[in-house]
């Protein structure tokens, strides 16, 4: 593809929308509500007071979040070419509501919202930032609201029919697995197109293991890291529930509904080389090193790296470029407070 003669929409992301509230705390505050300080949850009755303290302190940062979201905005970033990028999800028309909705506007996000008619309100994620880790509690709100009939509405269909690539991120399985089916299903019944899915979090692969399974079905592409690689692999039963190249093999030979045709496995491992089989060869790529003083915080480094490796994916690149660029994205993202990146045109060669 030529730049300038990106198609508009060319990729459709569907996710959580959720506004993260970002701040540092110490090890004690995880403690006194039971969060690991590198980890993904969903909120419990108990987690809530944390949104209110969190709002109440003067030094928190607010970032559109969610993991496809941040993806997304990545990928249109890379892509330059105004709208090439879809997203949909679920949000409230209140004020974190339309902070998502112009940060969107922002970014040249094209959006298909979804407006929750209920109580719930937009979704919001605490970013407890501890040293270079981030624990991450999510009250999904609205987003958890998405439903399929809003999806196959002519108008938002038409959105998943005009694109070539489709990204989701496992979190959506809370909110509305059968969605992810049926955009998968769509994807797979056309040669020239690719599906593509991230593992996102321990708890998916291993409470939700089941649905992500159904959905992995679909995935031209899939995206984890060394955790929930090896969550998958004990919650599956796996030969290997230890070695990463091995469990990326386990994942390559899961059932696969395109005919004639194998999937893309992509295992993350931190700073250690990312694990890659495509057409059963297994390639490690290493990561390029960073001082632990250049690191600002490690949220949103997955969902960057997927972003960086999507956009040359859809621009056509090889799978050695998109790894590269993967790696790029996420060691930038992780220089800076939270997925964000420079209003100007990224500086990648």
């Amino acid at each position: 593809l030529v730049e300038g003669e990106m198609q508009q929409g060319i990729i459709f992301c569907i996710g959580n929308p959720l506004l993260d509230m970002s701040g540092t705390v110490d090890l004690d505050y995880l403690k006194k509500y039971d969060l690991q300080p590198n980890n993904a949850i969903l909120a419990e009755e108990k987690h809530l007071p944390i949104y209110s303290e969190l709002a109440s302190r003067g030094d928190i940062d607010y970032v559109p979040g969610g993991a496809t979201l941040n993806t997304t905005r990545v990928i249109q970033w890379f892509l330059g070419q105004p709208k090439a990028a879809v997203y949909s999800g679920c949000i409230k028309d209140d004020k974190f509501g339309s902070t998502l909705q112009n940060a969107c506007d922002d970014y040249g996000v094209q959006t298909a919202f979804q407006m929750n008619e209920g109580s719930e309100p937009t979704g919001v994620c605490a970013v407890l930032l501890t040293g270079h880790d981030r624990s991450l509690v999510t009250n999904l709100g609205a987003s958890a609201k998405f439903s399929d009939s809003f999806l196959e509405d002519k108008v938002n269909w038409a959105h998943v029919e005009n694109a070539k690539f489709y990204y989701i991120a496992a979190f959506f399985i809370t909110s509305c697995h059968s969605a992810i089916l049926k955009v998968g299903a769509h994807a797979v019944q056309h040669s020239h197109k690719t599906f593509t899915m991230n593992l996102s979090a321990p708890f998916l692969c291993s409470i939700f293991a089941e649905q992500l399974l159904s959905a992995l079905e679909y995935a031209d592409f899939v995206f984890g890291n060394e955790d929930e690689a090896r969550t998958l692999a004990e919650s599956s039963k796996f030969p290997d529930t230890k070695d990463v190249k091995a469990i990326a093999k386990s994942i390559f030979n899961l059932p696969y509904k395109r005919e004639n045709a194998s999937r893309t496995v992509v295992i993350t491992q931190g700073s250690d080389e990312v694990v890659v089989i495509r057409e059963g060869t297994l390639k490690t790529y290493p990561v390029p090193a960073l001082k632990t003083e250049q690191i600002v915080d490690t949220n949103g480094a997955g969902d960057a790296f997927v972003g960086g490796f999507m956009a040359q994916l859809i621009l056509g690149k090889s799978l050695e470029e998109c790894v590269r660029c993967g790696n790029w994205t996420a060691q930038l993202i992780i220089q800076r407070s939270g997925c964000t990146f420079p209003k100007t045109r990224p500086e990648y060669q």
